[in-house]
């Protein structure tokens, strides 16, 4: 009976925690993912330790590793294996827990910080060579491209020298060119309010996977445990 108890365990911890893996796979995917294709990192340089796509990978290669423990450690009902995987898990959970309220914190809190950021990559375009800071102007032009935006508040930060991007018309008219007139900052911070909110969600619902991969990993311990199991 106590044999069966375990097999059951045994097959639930295993298929729990490679579920947990391939989510956690997925996620550094999509962090290498938005890593590659974001055009805003270097413009919110307040935000680099915190930025996303950073976090996302990060978390997601640690959880890879705890989850591929936890996997190891059912399939050979090894003890060691399953308390490390334990005690590694239950920090890591401590941590999302963190990182999920420091997302949802920034997620209000970002707009205080966007102005001066923007503002200061700006003024770098503006005075910068066309050899110079040759990453801050594709980004800036691929913003304001992208959201149809123009300088920070407005086209009259550019001070009459106004970049291409800033055009209503692709290709841009030379001799009647007409530009965007809302600026960049309340639609970047809309995006980025966005990307902080969904991935504290997602770190969120890694959480709670997790914790149901470290309840049942509990019992299954104690029954190896008490059968003397696990250490061979």
């Amino acid at each position: 009976m106590k044999r069966s108890c375990v097999k059951h365990l045994k097959t639930l911890v295993i298929s729990l925690n490679f579920l947990c893996w391939l989510c956690a796979a997925f996620t550094v995917a999509l962090g290498e993912f938005q890593m590659i294709n974001s055009k805003f990192s270097s413009l919110i340089t307040t935000f680099w330790p915190i930025f996303p796509a950073n976090t996302v990978v990060a978390t997601g290669t640690i959880s890879c590793c705890v989850c591929y423990l936890g996997v190891m450690g059912a399939m050979k009902e090894n003890r060691c294996m399953l308390v490390n995987f334990f005690v590694l898990l239950f920090i890591l959970m401590l941590v999302e827990l963190a990182m999920a309220c420091v997302f949802l914190v920034y997620s209000r809190e970002i707009h205080t910080y966007f102005e001066e950021d923007l503002t200061r990559s700006l003024e770098i375009y503006r005075e910068s060579g066309s050899e110079i800071n040759t990453t801050l102007k594709e980004d800036f032009d691929a913003v304001q491209h992208l959201f149809r935006c123009c300088g920070v508040h407005g086209v009259a930060d550019w001070k009459g020298d106004v970049p291409i991007s800033c055009c209503r018309k692709d290709p841009c008219d030379l001799f009647t060119r007409t530009y965007w007139e809302e600026g960049c900052l309340v639609k970047l911070r809309d995006w980025f309010s966005g990307n902080y909110r969904s991935t504290g969600a997602g770190v969120a619902a890694m959480f709670i996977l997790q914790f149901i991969c470290l309840s049942i990993t509990v019992p299954l311990f104690c029954l190896l445990s008490r059968q003397g199991l696990g250490y061979k």
